[in-house]
């Protein structure tokens, strides 16, 4: 049996590269996981099948995590569907609007902060409410938290560095509930979010000490380890960047 069996695990954005390798890697360890996307139906029942025919346990729920009320309602509909949450991923995240910062719209600054930011933190108060001593809330966070982004992606940055704030904010919070949070901060990995820049990436990439990206499972291995083994670990922030 995994040492996660039995347990609940909520996964954002679940169907990208990131997303899909931690909810394999939570199901391998005897999860049931809620498998989250916004459009790509494709990719997240596919997923889904993936998981089943190694023998793990999934479901698909659709929320557009731009909608106002929509956090709520995904959280209150995973309560629902199992009586129970012990595990939320907040990997749901983009860059929205890659305009230079002097032509950014005051919509793309808006939207990105909204997914990066302020999902997540109405997604964590609500599983707050229905998490039991030995809760897990697991931030996927970025390197553009730590260097402020590019000029196309400063507002993503800032965004990413307001979900490791409320990382600790609610880590604190958290505490006296036996609820640990921590934040992975993710750095050029080989998923679709960068993969679609591969040709324009020769230079980021030589600025990695290990000069290279790293994999969704490097990701995935951390994540694993917060919520199977990561019981005096709260309100941290943890580098996956290859030494940056």
């Amino acid at each position: 049996m995994g040492r996660l069996e039995g347990q609940i695990a909520l996964v954002t954005g679940a169907s990208g590269g990131i997303g899909s390798a931690i909810a394999k890697a939570l199901a391998g360890q005897g999860c049931t996981v809620a498998l989250h996307y916004s459009s790509n139906a494709d990719s997240a029942k596919s997923l889904a099948a993936k998981i089943e025919a190694l023998g793990g346990r999934a479901r698909i729920f659709k929320a557009d995590l731009l909608a106002h009320g929509a956090p709520r309602k995904l959280i209150a509909a995973c309560a629902k569907t199992f009586g129970r949450l012990d595990i939320l991923v907040n990997n749901a995240g983009a860059v929205l609007g890659g305009d230079h910062f002097l032509d950014l719209s005051e919509n793309a600054w808006t939207k990105t902060l909204r997914l990066n930011a302020e999902a997540p933190f109405f997604l964590t108060r609500e599983a707050f409410r229905v998490m039991k001593a030995g809760g897990r809330v697991i931030n996927i966070s970025s390197v553009a938290a730590q260097f402020g982004g590019s000029a196309r992606s400063i507002h993503y940055g800032a965004a990413k560095a307001a979900l490791e704030a409320l990382t600790r904010g609610f880590a604190r919070e958290g505490a006296a509930k036996g609820i640990l949070v921590n934040a992975i901060r993710a750095g050029v990995i080989d998923s679709p979010f960068h993969g679609k820049f591969r040709k324009d990436m020769a230079e980021r990439i030589a600025l990695i000490p290990l000069k290279r990206m790293g994999r969704p499972e490097d990701v995935a291995a951390l994540v694993l380890h917060l919520a199977v083994d990561g019981g005096f670990i709260t309100g941290q922030v943890l580098s996956v960047t290859g030494g940056e």
